[in-house]
């Protein structure tokens, strides 16, 4: 499995939108995508400008159609410019292993 965690930073001001935003990404993602098994959206108590993501793939290539996918590029797209600060780490998941 590959794992892909994004940390993102939002302007103050688009928080709201971004969170609407994000959650229907993660909704569709999961819903529509074969090889997305978890989509997890997070965002700080003590800091609304933070959002965590965990996301859950079959593969490299799994998240790459992810990258692909209509509903992402409209995301990105729509919320690009509300984004201060965007890190993406991906791993390989160890444990469990299905």
């Amino acid at each position: 499995m590959f794992a892909v965690v994004v940390k993102f930073h939002i302007q103050p001001e688009h928080v709201p939108a971004f969170r609407e935003a994000m959650v229907d990404n993660a909704r569709q993602s999961v819903e529509t995508e074969v090889g997305c098994h978890q989509f997890d959206v997070c965002c700080d108590p003590a800091d609304p400008t933070l959002f965590f993501l965990y996301e859950l793939y079959d593969s490299v290539g799994a998240f790459e159609a992810h990258l692909a996918s209509r509903h992402f590029q409209e995301f990105n797209l729509l919320t690009s410019e509300w984004v201060s600060t965007k890190v993406v780490n991906a791993f390989e998941r160890v444990y469990p292993d299905v």
